[in-house]
């Protein structure tokens, strides 16, 4: 489980630091500060977890959810925008 944990929390947290990322670099204000919440919330559950006893499998998890966070936020980012970017 705890495994599962670090996964998940890495995976949300490498997609909000891309998301926001890409909202700065896009001049998207609204969206970056929202995203702030997720990586804080993201930060605390990896911050809490990681320290603790951690075997490979940990490590792994840990390590594959980074990879997979950012490339799901470049994916996702173009339809954020679409749906909730600024209106000109």
């Amino acid at each position: 489980m705890t495994a599962l944990a670090l996964f998940a929390a890495t995976f949300m947290l490498v997609l909000f630091l891309g998301l926001q990322s890409l909202n700065v670099n896009g001049g998207h204000k609204l969206m970056a500060a929202i995203t702030s919440f997720g990586i804080s919330a993201s930060n605390i559950i990896v911050l809490k977890t990681m320290p603790g006893p951690t075997e490979g499998l940990e490590i792994a998890a840990y390590c594959l959810g980074g990879p997979c966070g950012i490339l799901v936020s470049m994916w996702i980012h173009p339809w954020m925008v679409r749906k909730f970017g600024r209106k000109a």
